[in-house]
Protein backbone atom coordinates (compact mmCIF):
# COMPACT_ATOMS: atom_id res chain seq x y z
CA UNK A 1 0.00 0.00 0.00
CA UNK A 2 0.96 3.66 -0.94
CA UNK A 3 1.30 6.05 1.54
CA UNK A 4 -1.06 9.26 0.53
CA UNK A 5 2.11 11.08 -1.34
CA UNK A 6 2.80 8.27 -3.00
CA UNK A 7 -0.28 7.93 -4.48
CA UNK A 8 -0.35 11.37 -5.78
CA UNK A 9 3.35 10.97 -7.21
CA UNK A 10 2.27 8.43 -8.94
CA UNK A 11 -1.22 10.13 -10.12
CA UNK A 12 0.96 12.97 -11.05
CA UNK A 13 3.94 11.33 -12.81
CA UNK A 14 2.71 8.31 -14.43
CA UNK A 15 -0.68 9.40 -15.91
CA UNK A 16 -0.95 11.52 -18.35
CA UNK A 17 -2.20 14.91 -17.17
CA UNK A 18 -3.80 17.37 -19.53
CA UNK A 19 -3.06 20.29 -17.20
CA UNK A 20 0.70 19.65 -16.85
CA UNK A 21 1.51 18.58 -20.58
CA UNK A 22 -1.87 19.54 -22.49
CA UNK A 23 -3.18 18.11 -25.58
CA UNK A 24 -0.47 14.66 -25.71
CA UNK A 25 -3.12 13.78 -22.29
CA UNK A 26 -6.46 13.88 -23.92
CA UNK A 27 -8.44 11.16 -24.76
CA UNK A 28 -10.90 11.58 -27.76
CA UNK A 29 -13.24 8.26 -26.76
CA UNK A 30 -15.01 7.45 -23.76
CA UNK A 31 -13.75 3.88 -24.04
CA UNK A 32 -11.44 3.63 -20.84
CA UNK A 33 -14.38 5.63 -19.01
CA UNK A 34 -17.01 3.10 -20.01
CA UNK A 35 -14.14 0.44 -18.87
CA UNK A 36 -13.68 1.44 -15.17
CA UNK A 37 -17.18 2.38 -14.40
CA UNK A 38 -17.99 -1.31 -15.39
CA UNK A 39 -15.51 -2.42 -13.65
CA UNK A 40 -16.16 -0.43 -10.49
CA UNK A 41 -20.30 -1.56 -10.88
CA UNK A 42 -21.72 1.67 -12.71
CA UNK A 43 -21.26 3.94 -9.68
CA UNK A 44 -22.91 7.11 -11.31
CA UNK A 45 -26.01 5.16 -10.80
CA UNK A 46 -26.26 5.11 -7.44
CA UNK A 47 -26.81 9.04 -7.13
CA UNK A 48 -28.70 11.79 -9.05
CA UNK A 49 -26.58 14.44 -10.66
CA UNK A 50 -26.42 17.99 -12.49
CA UNK A 51 -24.01 17.96 -15.37
CA UNK A 52 -22.01 21.64 -15.83
CA UNK A 53 -20.04 22.67 -19.32
CA UNK A 54 -18.99 25.82 -20.67
CA UNK A 55 -15.53 27.63 -21.73
CA UNK A 56 -15.84 30.23 -18.78
CA UNK A 57 -18.09 30.16 -15.12
CA UNK A 58 -18.68 26.22 -15.30
CA UNK A 59 -16.52 26.48 -12.16
CA UNK A 60 -18.63 29.22 -10.12
CA UNK A 61 -21.96 27.90 -11.59
CA UNK A 62 -20.98 24.40 -10.16
CA UNK A 63 -19.50 25.53 -6.79
CA UNK A 64 -22.94 27.84 -6.19
CA UNK A 65 -25.66 24.82 -7.26
CA UNK A 66 -23.49 22.42 -5.06
CA UNK A 67 -24.19 25.22 -2.05
CA UNK A 68 -27.85 26.16 -3.21
CA UNK A 69 -28.46 22.61 -3.01
CA UNK A 70 -26.62 22.24 0.45
CA UNK A 71 -28.71 25.03 2.15
CA UNK A 72 -31.99 23.02 0.25
CA UNK A 73 -30.67 20.27 2.67
CA UNK A 74 -29.09 17.67 0.79
CA UNK A 75 -25.99 15.94 1.04
CA UNK A 76 -24.02 17.13 -2.09
CA UNK A 77 -20.91 15.53 -4.14
CA UNK A 78 -18.97 18.35 -6.22
CA UNK A 79 -16.75 17.03 -8.73
CA UNK A 80 -14.29 20.26 -10.55
CA UNK A 81 -11.13 20.31 -11.98
CA UNK A 82 -8.22 21.38 -11.98
CA UNK A 83 -7.50 21.86 -8.08
CA UNK A 84 -5.52 24.99 -7.17
CA UNK A 85 -3.39 23.42 -3.83
CA UNK A 86 -4.79 20.31 -2.76
CA UNK A 87 -5.93 17.23 -5.85
CA UNK A 88 -8.58 16.43 -2.91
CA UNK A 89 -9.96 20.26 -3.73
CA UNK A 90 -11.43 18.25 -7.11
CA UNK A 91 -13.81 15.58 -5.07
CA UNK A 92 -16.13 17.12 -2.35
CA UNK A 93 -18.97 16.37 0.06
CA UNK A 94 -20.65 19.24 1.65
CA UNK A 95 -18.10 20.75 1.32
CA UNK A 96 -15.48 18.72 2.61
CA UNK A 97 -12.56 17.16 0.48
CA UNK A 98 -12.09 12.98 -0.39
CA UNK A 99 -9.95 11.56 2.74
CA UNK A 100 -6.10 11.03 1.54
CA UNK A 101 -7.20 7.43 3.10
CA UNK A 102 -9.85 7.16 0.30
CA UNK A 103 -7.48 8.67 -2.66
CA UNK A 104 -4.87 5.93 -1.34
CA UNK A 105 -7.69 3.19 -1.47
CA UNK A 106 -9.33 3.83 -4.74
CA UNK A 107 -5.64 3.81 -6.91
CA UNK A 108 -4.69 0.67 -4.16
CA UNK A 109 -8.12 -0.65 -5.93
CA UNK A 110 -7.29 0.59 -9.33
CA UNK A 111 -4.03 -1.42 -9.58
CA UNK A 112 -5.11 -4.50 -8.26
CA UNK A 113 -7.90 -4.57 -11.26
CA UNK A 114 -5.69 -3.48 -13.72
CA UNK A 115 -3.09 -6.45 -13.32
CA UNK A 116 -5.73 -8.13 -15.59
CA UNK A 117 -8.02 -4.96 -17.33
CA UNK A 118 -4.29 -3.45 -18.68
CA UNK A 119 -5.66 0.00 -19.28
CA UNK A 120 -3.78 2.92 -19.78
CA UNK A 121 -6.14 5.54 -18.56
CA UNK A 122 -5.37 9.37 -17.99
CA UNK A 123 -5.26 11.34 -15.05
CA UNK A 124 -8.75 12.59 -15.63
CA UNK A 125 -9.88 9.56 -16.28
CA UNK A 126 -8.99 8.00 -13.07
CA UNK A 127 -9.77 10.81 -11.04
CA UNK A 128 -13.58 11.20 -12.60
CA UNK A 129 -13.68 7.35 -11.83
CA UNK A 130 -12.50 7.89 -8.46
CA UNK A 131 -15.09 10.35 -7.82
CA UNK A 132 -18.04 8.13 -9.26
CA UNK A 133 -17.04 5.47 -6.58
CA UNK A 134 -16.41 8.13 -4.05
CA UNK A 135 -19.92 9.66 -4.00
CA UNK A 136 -21.30 6.38 -3.98
CA UNK A 137 -19.63 5.50 -1.10
CA UNK A 138 -20.78 8.76 0.85
CA UNK A 139 -24.09 8.16 -0.21
CA UNK A 140 -24.86 11.44 -1.73
CA UNK A 141 -27.77 12.50 -2.69
CA UNK A 142 -27.01 14.19 -5.57
CA UNK A 143 -23.88 15.31 -7.69
CA UNK A 144 -22.66 18.41 -9.15
CA UNK A 145 -20.73 17.34 -12.13
CA UNK A 146 -18.42 20.04 -13.74
CA UNK A 147 -16.91 18.45 -17.36
CA UNK A 148 -13.60 19.15 -17.77
CA UNK A 149 -13.20 19.85 -21.45
CA UNK A 150 -15.27 20.04 -24.06
CA UNK A 151 -18.62 17.84 -23.47
CA UNK A 152 -19.16 15.49 -25.89
CA UNK A 153 -16.06 13.16 -25.37
CA UNK A 154 -15.16 14.04 -21.48
CA UNK A 155 -14.95 11.75 -19.45
CA UNK A 156 -17.91 12.69 -16.90
CA UNK A 157 -20.31 12.43 -19.59
CA UNK A 158 -21.12 8.73 -19.21
CA UNK A 159 -23.97 10.09 -16.48
CA UNK A 160 -28.01 11.17 -17.20
CA UNK A 161 -27.99 13.84 -15.12
CA UNK A 162 -31.56 15.61 -13.51
CA UNK A 163 -30.67 18.48 -15.29
CA UNK A 164 -27.41 20.03 -17.92
CA UNK A 165 -26.70 23.43 -17.82
CA UNK A 166 -24.40 25.16 -20.28
CA UNK A 167 -22.41 28.51 -19.41
CA UNK A 168 -20.88 30.09 -22.46
CA UNK A 169 -19.13 29.22 -25.59
CA UNK A 170 -15.74 30.99 -26.48
CA UNK A 171 -12.72 30.18 -28.60
CA UNK A 172 -10.53 27.67 -26.20
CA UNK A 173 -8.61 24.94 -26.48
CA UNK A 174 -9.46 25.31 -30.67
CA UNK A 175 -6.54 22.65 -31.33
CA UNK A 176 -9.54 19.79 -30.05
CA UNK A 177 -12.49 21.18 -29.82
CA UNK A 178 -12.44 23.20 -33.00
CA UNK A 179 -11.94 26.55 -34.49
CA UNK A 180 -14.96 27.92 -34.42
CA UNK A 181 -17.59 29.30 -32.50
CA UNK A 182 -20.25 27.10 -33.65
CA UNK A 183 -17.54 23.79 -33.81
CA UNK A 184 -16.98 24.43 -30.03
CA UNK A 185 -20.27 24.70 -29.13
CA UNK A 186 -21.25 21.23 -30.91
CA UNK A 187 -18.94 19.52 -28.42
CA UNK A 188 -20.24 21.17 -25.22
CA UNK A 189 -23.71 20.25 -26.46
CA UNK A 190 -22.82 16.85 -26.30
CA UNK A 191 -24.08 16.93 -22.54
CA UNK A 192 -27.60 17.43 -23.60
CA UNK A 193 -29.31 14.08 -22.89
CA UNK A 194 -32.75 12.82 -23.96
CA UNK A 195 -35.31 14.30 -22.65
CA UNK A 196 -33.00 16.22 -19.69
CA UNK A 197 -33.50 19.95 -19.47
CA UNK A 198 -30.85 21.98 -20.31
CA UNK A 199 -30.06 25.29 -19.34
CA UNK A 200 -27.85 27.69 -21.42
CA UNK A 201 -26.69 30.64 -18.94
CA UNK A 202 -25.96 33.13 -21.59
CA UNK A 203 -27.51 33.13 -24.98
CA UNK A 204 -25.40 34.10 -28.39
CA UNK A 205 -26.51 34.24 -31.75
CA UNK A 206 -23.49 32.74 -32.82
CA UNK A 207 -24.01 29.36 -31.01
CA UNK A 208 -28.06 29.55 -30.10
CA UNK A 209 -28.78 27.41 -33.00
CA UNK A 210 -26.13 24.88 -32.69
CA UNK A 211 -28.08 24.04 -29.13
CA UNK A 212 -31.49 24.23 -30.11
CA UNK A 213 -31.43 21.97 -32.46
CA UNK A 214 -29.50 19.53 -30.36
CA UNK A 215 -32.16 19.77 -28.01
CA UNK A 216 -34.81 19.47 -30.55
CA UNK A 217 -33.05 16.16 -31.97
CA UNK A 218 -32.78 14.70 -27.67
CA UNK A 219 -36.79 15.75 -27.21
CA UNK A 220 -34.62 18.14 -24.23
CA UNK A 221 -36.99 21.25 -23.40
CA UNK A 222 -34.00 23.96 -23.52
CA UNK A 223 -34.19 27.49 -21.87
CA UNK A 224 -31.82 30.41 -21.98
CA UNK A 225 -31.79 31.85 -18.66
CA UNK A 226 -30.77 35.27 -19.70
CA UNK A 227 -33.67 35.79 -21.63
CA UNK A 228 -35.56 35.84 -18.80
CA UNK A 229 -33.28 36.59 -15.82
CA UNK A 230 -31.44 40.03 -15.63
CA UNK A 231 -29.10 42.08 -13.42
CA UNK A 232 -28.25 45.31 -14.86
CA UNK A 233 -25.60 46.42 -12.30
CA UNK A 234 -24.08 44.88 -8.67
CA UNK A 235 -22.63 46.81 -5.64
CA UNK A 236 -20.29 45.70 -3.52
CA UNK A 237 -21.00 45.49 0.35
CA UNK A 238 -18.94 46.43 3.31
CA UNK A 239 -18.62 42.69 3.74
CA UNK A 240 -16.62 41.72 0.89
CA UNK A 241 -20.24 40.18 -0.66
CA UNK A 242 -21.86 41.38 -4.36
CA UNK A 243 -25.01 42.72 -3.76
CA UNK A 244 -28.29 42.27 -7.25
CA UNK A 245 -31.24 42.75 -7.88
CA UNK A 246 -32.48 39.89 -10.66
CA UNK A 247 -35.52 40.99 -12.83
CA UNK A 248 -37.56 37.96 -14.26
CA UNK A 249 -39.26 38.73 -17.96
CA UNK A 250 -39.04 42.24 -16.85
CA UNK A 251 -40.32 42.51 -12.90
CA UNK A 252 -38.06 42.42 -9.91
CA UNK A 253 -37.97 38.95 -8.59
CA UNK A 254 -35.13 38.72 -6.33
CA UNK A 255 -34.19 41.64 -4.25
CA UNK A 256 -30.77 42.15 -2.39
CA UNK A 257 -29.79 38.50 -3.60
CA UNK A 258 -25.94 38.47 -2.48
CA UNK A 259 -23.13 36.18 -3.44
CA UNK A 260 -19.44 36.24 -2.16
CA UNK A 261 -18.20 35.29 -5.30
CA UNK A 262 -16.96 38.50 -6.74
CA UNK A 263 -16.13 40.13 -10.01
CA UNK A 264 -19.61 41.42 -12.00
CA UNK A 265 -19.36 38.69 -14.76
CA UNK A 266 -20.93 36.60 -12.06
CA UNK A 267 -24.26 37.93 -12.81
CA UNK A 268 -24.40 35.58 -15.90
CA UNK A 269 -23.62 32.62 -13.74
CA UNK A 270 -25.79 33.61 -10.75
CA UNK A 271 -28.43 33.85 -13.87
CA UNK A 272 -28.11 30.23 -15.07
CA UNK A 273 -28.24 29.10 -11.05
CA UNK A 274 -31.39 30.70 -10.79
CA UNK A 275 -32.89 29.17 -14.00
CA UNK A 276 -31.90 25.55 -12.93
CA UNK A 277 -33.02 25.95 -9.49
CA UNK A 278 -36.32 27.00 -10.89
CA UNK A 279 -36.44 23.86 -13.13
CA UNK A 280 -35.56 21.86 -10.36
CA UNK A 281 -37.99 22.86 -7.93
CA UNK A 282 -40.78 22.17 -10.26
CA UNK A 283 -39.71 18.97 -11.03
CA UNK A 284 -40.35 18.66 -7.27
CA UNK A 285 -36.47 19.06 -5.81
CA UNK A 286 -37.03 20.89 -2.25
CA UNK A 287 -35.47 23.98 -3.31
CA UNK A 288 -36.69 27.70 -1.59
CA UNK A 289 -36.22 30.97 -2.03
CA UNK A 290 -34.11 31.06 1.66
CA UNK A 291 -32.14 27.80 0.24
CA UNK A 292 -31.05 29.95 -3.09
CA UNK A 293 -30.38 33.12 -1.24
CA UNK A 294 -28.43 31.52 1.55
CA UNK A 295 -26.64 29.21 -0.84
CA UNK A 296 -25.61 32.21 -2.88
CA UNK A 297 -24.56 34.14 -0.28
CA UNK A 298 -22.30 30.93 0.90
CA UNK A 299 -20.32 29.73 -1.91
CA UNK A 300 -16.93 30.17 -0.75
CA UNK A 301 -18.04 28.50 2.83
CA UNK A 302 -20.05 26.32 1.67
CA UNK A 303 -17.98 24.82 -1.10
CA UNK A 304 -14.40 25.65 -0.47
CA UNK A 305 -13.87 27.63 -3.90
CA UNK A 306 -11.16 30.05 -4.70
CA UNK A 307 -9.62 32.38 -7.42
CA UNK A 308 -12.54 34.27 -8.87
CA UNK A 309 -12.10 37.89 -8.36
CA UNK A 310 -10.61 36.50 -5.14
CA UNK A 311 -9.38 39.76 -3.27
CA UNK A 312 -6.58 38.22 -1.22
CA UNK A 313 -5.16 41.94 -0.11
CA UNK A 314 -5.48 45.41 0.90
CA UNK A 315 -3.90 48.52 0.91
CA UNK A 316 -2.92 47.89 -1.89
CA UNK A 317 -5.59 45.55 -3.07
CA UNK A 318 -4.35 42.36 -4.22
CA UNK A 319 -6.66 40.35 -6.67
CA UNK A 320 -6.03 36.96 -7.93
CA UNK A 321 -8.47 35.63 -10.61
CA UNK A 322 -8.21 32.26 -12.66
CA UNK A 323 -9.28 33.49 -16.11
CA UNK A 324 -7.26 32.34 -19.04
CA UNK A 325 -8.77 32.61 -22.30
CA UNK A 326 -9.96 35.86 -24.52
CA UNK A 327 -13.36 35.77 -23.46
CA UNK A 328 -12.43 35.71 -19.53
CA UNK A 329 -9.82 37.98 -19.77
CA UNK A 330 -12.26 40.35 -21.71
CA UNK A 331 -14.67 40.31 -18.49
CA UNK A 332 -11.67 40.79 -16.05
CA UNK A 333 -10.02 43.78 -17.72
CA UNK A 334 -13.51 45.37 -17.73
CA UNK A 335 -13.06 44.47 -13.94
CA UNK A 336 -10.27 46.25 -13.41
CA UNK A 337 -11.40 49.22 -15.66
CA UNK A 338 -14.67 49.76 -13.02
CA UNK A 339 -12.09 49.34 -9.96
CA UNK A 340 -10.46 52.45 -8.32
CA UNK A 341 -6.31 52.55 -8.33
CA UNK A 342 -3.82 54.66 -8.39
CA UNK A 343 -1.00 52.31 -10.11
CA UNK A 344 -2.33 48.91 -11.68
CA UNK A 345 0.38 45.91 -11.77
CA UNK A 346 -0.57 43.13 -13.37
CA UNK A 347 1.38 39.77 -12.82
CA UNK A 348 0.72 37.79 -15.42
CA UNK A 349 1.75 34.16 -16.56
CA UNK A 350 0.12 31.90 -18.88
CA UNK A 351 0.30 28.66 -21.01
CA UNK A 352 2.14 27.78 -24.39
CA UNK A 353 -1.32 26.34 -26.00
CA UNK A 354 -3.11 29.32 -25.29
CA UNK A 355 -4.15 32.18 -27.78
CA UNK A 356 -1.59 34.25 -26.61
CA UNK A 357 -1.42 37.14 -28.81
CA UNK A 358 -5.19 37.83 -28.71
CA UNK A 359 -5.23 37.95 -24.79
CA UNK A 360 -2.22 40.08 -24.22
CA UNK A 361 -3.99 42.54 -26.99
CA UNK A 362 -6.87 42.95 -24.62
CA UNK A 363 -4.97 44.07 -21.29
CA UNK A 364 -4.56 47.36 -19.88
CA UNK A 365 -1.47 49.34 -21.70
CA UNK A 366 -1.05 51.85 -18.46
CA UNK A 367 -0.22 48.75 -16.23
CA UNK A 368 3.24 47.96 -14.79
CA UNK A 369 3.29 44.54 -15.78
CA UNK A 370 5.87 41.50 -14.67
CA UNK A 371 6.20 38.64 -16.33
CA UNK A 372 5.98 35.52 -14.77
CA UNK A 373 5.25 31.61 -15.28
CA UNK A 374 3.67 28.81 -13.38
CA UNK A 375 5.70 25.31 -12.55
CA UNK A 376 3.99 23.04 -14.74
CA UNK A 377 5.49 21.96 -18.19
CA UNK A 378 2.75 23.74 -19.96
CA UNK A 379 3.96 27.45 -19.14
CA UNK A 380 5.11 29.41 -21.61
CA UNK A 381 8.53 31.10 -20.53
CA UNK A 382 8.05 34.26 -19.23
CA UNK A 383 10.77 36.17 -21.12
CA UNK A 384 8.88 34.74 -24.60
CA UNK A 385 5.71 36.22 -22.83
CA UNK A 386 7.50 39.83 -21.88
CA UNK A 387 8.44 39.46 -25.68
CA UNK A 388 5.23 39.22 -27.19
CA UNK A 389 3.60 41.43 -24.87
CA UNK A 390 6.09 44.02 -26.01
CA UNK A 391 5.12 44.29 -29.53
CA UNK A 392 2.29 44.79 -28.30
CA UNK A 393 3.21 48.11 -25.96
CA UNK A 394 3.03 46.01 -22.69
CA UNK A 395 6.01 47.20 -20.75
CA UNK A 396 7.47 45.50 -17.21
CA UNK A 397 10.14 42.68 -16.23
CA UNK A 398 10.29 39.45 -15.87
CA UNK A 399 10.24 36.97 -12.89
CA UNK A 400 9.86 33.83 -13.79
CA UNK A 401 8.78 32.68 -10.15
CA UNK A 402 5.56 33.59 -8.90
CA UNK A 403 5.79 33.99 -5.59
CA UNK A 404 8.96 36.33 -6.21
CA UNK A 405 7.17 38.32 -8.33
CA UNK A 406 4.49 38.84 -6.10
CA UNK A 407 7.02 39.28 -3.25
CA UNK A 408 8.81 42.35 -5.75
CA UNK A 409 5.51 43.81 -6.56
CA UNK A 410 4.25 44.10 -3.23
CA UNK A 411 7.55 45.75 -1.37
CA UNK A 412 7.41 48.73 -3.66
CA UNK A 413 3.16 49.22 -4.42
CA UNK A 414 1.55 51.56 -2.59
CA UNK A 415 -1.58 51.90 -0.73
CA UNK A 416 -4.12 52.97 -3.15
CA UNK A 417 -2.61 50.84 -5.83
CA UNK A 418 -4.04 47.60 -7.46
CA UNK A 419 -2.25 43.72 -7.68
CA UNK A 420 -3.61 41.99 -10.30
CA UNK A 421 -2.17 38.07 -10.18
CA UNK A 422 -3.26 35.90 -12.98
CA UNK A 423 -3.24 34.80 -16.62
CA UNK A 424 -3.31 31.19 -15.48
CA UNK A 425 -5.03 28.91 -13.39
CA UNK A 426 -1.51 27.62 -12.62
CA UNK A 427 -0.07 31.57 -12.05
CA UNK A 428 -3.15 31.29 -9.38
CA UNK A 429 -2.20 27.80 -7.88
CA UNK A 430 1.30 28.69 -7.82
CA UNK A 431 0.17 31.99 -5.33
CA UNK A 432 -1.54 30.17 -3.09
CA UNK A 433 0.74 26.80 -2.69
Amino acid sequence: MRSYQETLDYLYSQLPMFQRTGAAAYKNTLGNTLVLDEIYEHPHRSFKSIHVAGTNGKGSVSHMLASVLQEAGYKVGLYTSPHLVDFRERIRVNGDVISEQAVVDFVDSFDRINKTACLEPSFFEITVAMAFWYFRLMEVDVAVIEVGLGGRLDSTNIITPELSLITNISLDHVALLGNTISQIAAEKAGIIKAGVPVVISESNPEYNTVFTEKAMAENAPIYFADQEYTASYSTMLPGGQQNFNFHKNGRLYYEGLKTDLLGSYQKHNVAGVLKASEILAKAGWKIGLEAIYQGLRKVKENTGLRGRWEVVGANPMVVCDTGHNEAGIRELVEQIRQTAWQKLYMIIGMVSDKDVDHVLALLPHEAHYVFTQANIPRALDAHELASKAGQLGLKGEVIPNVKQAVAKILSIAQPRDLVFIGGSTFVVADYFS
